[in-house]
């Protein structure tokens, strides 16, 4: 990368990111820009490209300490037509001596939820709805969430799709799950694991997966009991957990590992709680992991820096970015249309991979060129053997 110059999707922005997102931009609500009363009304242009519009959001820094690396919430837009990432930061968002670590974007625009060393902090889209188009922001809200006051650090924040129920897990193991925004307590579980690393609801927001590095258990929200508990292998670690839905739109959970071989998936049964297949992907080791919302691929970003994109129903590798990132990857989120993987990592960088397409009858048409070339060569035999040409219709004859 150093000898060459950097492509328009990769970009650095001077913070060290744990965490990314995308922006549900088509849900936030702005508030229109006050006008002069003697100003009449003018018509929304028809050609405004709000649905075109999309945001990353990325959370990291230096922590503590004199070491001029800032803290921040961090808003990029990307053009998808372009495939770049905005040069500067539409928005740095500076947080202090406090180091934002994990977040949990809401679904329906309302806002995203942080995590700090001892507590969680809301932040509001900010920006409004004018004729020049919408300028999108975030600040810090004026709310406290006084359940998530003075805790130890959150490692994993997960909103379900509906945006209703949010659920955090500590590095002490405790995992709480609230009603989303009165934050009346569901579920309060200390001791979970010993350090909760990751969760995540199933698309029906039944289940929830709370993961830590020598198992996974799932928890049903509606009754707020266990329902599975699911142990790593002999020689496991497992680093993330995902719901998804297969082709045939029965519920699986893949679970991320690494082993002494590198990284691996597993893919467990949601009915019998059996492991399906457990697949090895990458030598190195996984430390990002992601599938997207269609349930048609997985992403697997590494220590080394390189990105894998794999098809979930054969479980082959359909796209590997080597040297997405120069340091390793500590984040990636595919888009809502899943057409898009972001990721991030130490190196202060950012970047976006298209998903790229392969058409169905890629297959098909690889098929008839080979029978075409047979053809060739069966004609071409002929034309230098005639007498061979004689015998061959002879014997069709007969």
């Amino acid at each position: 990368m150093a000898n060459n110059p950097e492509p328009q999707n990769f970009k650095k922005y001077g913070v060290p990111f744990y965490s990314v997102a995308w922006v549900p931009y088509n849900s936030i609500r702005f508030d229109p820009k006050p006008k002069p009363e003697d100003e009449p009304d003018q018509p929304k242009p028809d050609d405004e490209p709000t649905a075109h519009r999309k945001y990353i959001v990325l959370a990291g820094g230096g922590g503590e300490g004199n070491s001029g690396i800032p803290n921040a919430v961090v808003l990029s837009e990307f053009d998808a037509t372009s495939n770049s990432l905005s040069d500067q930061p539409v928005v740095k968002h500076k947080t202090g001596s406090n180091l934002p670590y994990r977040m949990a974007v809401h679904p329906g625009g309302e806002g995203l939820i942080c995590s700090f060393p001892q507590s969680c902090r809301w932040f509001e889209w900010d920006g409004e709805n004018s004729m020049e188009g919408h300028q999108l922001g975030v600040k810090q809200s004026d709310r406290v969430l006084t359940s998530l006051e003075d805790v130890e650090q959150q490692l994993a924040m997960a909103f379900n799709n509906e945006g209703s129920i949010l659920a955090s897990g500590s590095e002490d193991g405790n995992l709480k799950v609230f009603k989303w925004p009165s934050m009346e307590i569901v579920l309060d579980q200390a001791k979970v694991h010993s350090s909760v690393k990751d969760l995540h609801f199933s698309p029906d927001g039944k289940l929830l997966a709370s993961l830590g590095s020598v198992g996974c258990r799932v928890w049903d929200v509606i009754s707020s009991k266990p329902v599975a508990s699911l142990a790593k292998g002999n020689d496991e670690i497992f680093c993330a957990c995902r719901f998804s839905q297969t082709n045939d739109k029965n519920l699986v959970l893949y679970t991320a590992a690494v082993t002494g071989k590198g990284g691996s998936i597993v893919t467990w049964n949601t009915t019998t709680w059996n492991r399906i297949a457990s697949k090895s992907i990458v030598r190195d080791p996984i430390s990002a992991f992601d599938v997207s919302a269609d349930g048609k691929f997985l992403a697997c970003g590494t220590t080394q820096g390189d990105i894998f994109v794999v098809n979930s129903s054969s479980m082959r590798i359909r796209q590997v970015i080597k040297k997405a990132h120069l340091g390793f990857v500590t984040t990636l989120r595919f888009s809502h249309d899943s057409r898009a993987l972001a990721s991030a990592s130490l190196d202060s960088s950012a970047r976006v991979t298209m998903i790229e397409e392969k058409k169905d009858g890629a297959g098909g048409f690889s098929l008839w060129l080979i029978i075409l070339i047979i053809l060739i060569a069966i004609a071409a035999y002929f034309l230098k053997n005639p007498q061979r040409f004689k015998e061959f219709t002879t014997m069709i004859k007969l």
